[in-house]
């Protein structure tokens, strides 16, 4: 991970970002001089350990907060957390997401709560909070797509749906909080295989790797650098894009 200066004295907000994906984008950006808020739910033994570390590397540049993005009356005080923490509000990542099977026929309301309001709602009211701070300093959003929202994954309606509904929030707030504020998405392929995985076969995994064109399953630093990317002024002309990060999977599906 190269070390720079691109976000020095900025402050971002990541949420989700504990462990997996999540962690690598706090990675990424702490090491272009971004100070970070990173929100964790459940995992606070990862988080402390992320932000101990980050902040043995720049001091004072890393806290964290615990939020169920589940409640949507606690969001505020996690925006309000980073501006206070921090004295500004320059990106907001809204990485967090729910992911496992609702095959029709078995779907139930707790499902739909869970993995719209994680995927999708959540998103919105956090966006809704972060504006005014975001438009004070010319700030940008990066929301964590899929390449399901265009193309859904067969089991999978409900969170098929939150990814589609994220991408037009990405494309309305693109529009909403223009131009003071740029908002982006990042569409993952097969990047990470992501917890609740197991519905796929080792053999579909196989599969799926086989058919990237790139030739090679996506890690976790290929979405991190390109969530650096559409936060930074090198993306000063980009808005309300969703940007597929999958080596070129979502051509052959």
């Amino acid at each position: 991970m190269a070390v720079s200066d691109d976000f020095a004295g900025k402050a971002v907000l990541v949420t989700g970002a504990a462990r997996r994906v999540g962690a690598t984008i706090a990675r990424e950006l702490h090491a272009r001089g971004a100070n970070l808020l990173l929100h964790y739910r459940s995992s606070a033994a990862s988080a402390a350990q992320l932000a101990d570390a980050l902040n043995q590397l720049r001091p004072d540049s890393v806290a964290t907060f615990q939020a169920d993005l589940l409640d949507t009356r606690r969001l505020p005080a996690l925006v309000d957390a980073c501006v206070q923490r921090f004295g500004r509000l320059d990106g907001l990542v809204n990485n967090a997401s729910s992911f496992f099977a609702t095959p029709l026929g078995q779907i139930d309301a707790a499902d739909w709560d869970d993995l719209m309001g994680s995927n999708l709602r959540a998103p919105l009211f956090l966006a809704q909070a972060a504006a005014p701070y975001l438009a004070a300093s010319r700030g940008a959003v990066v929301g964590i797509i899929d390449i399901h929202a265009e193309r859904p994954l067969k089991h999978f309606v409900v969170y098929s749906l939150a990814k589609a509904g994220h991408a037009q929030l990405i494309r309305s707030l693109a529009l909403e909080l223009a131009p003071a504020v740029r908002v982006n998405g990042v569409a993952p392929g097969s990047n990470v295989w992501p917890e609740g995985s197991e519905h796929f076969s080792a053999d579909e995994r196989t599969a799926i790797e086989a058919s990237i064109p790139l030739g090679r399953v996506g890690e976790p630093a290929d979405l991190a650098r390109t969530v650096a990317f559409l936060l930074s002024d090198a993306a000063a002309y980009i808005t309300g894009q969703v940007l597929a990060v999958d080596g070129g999977r979502s051509v052959v599906l």
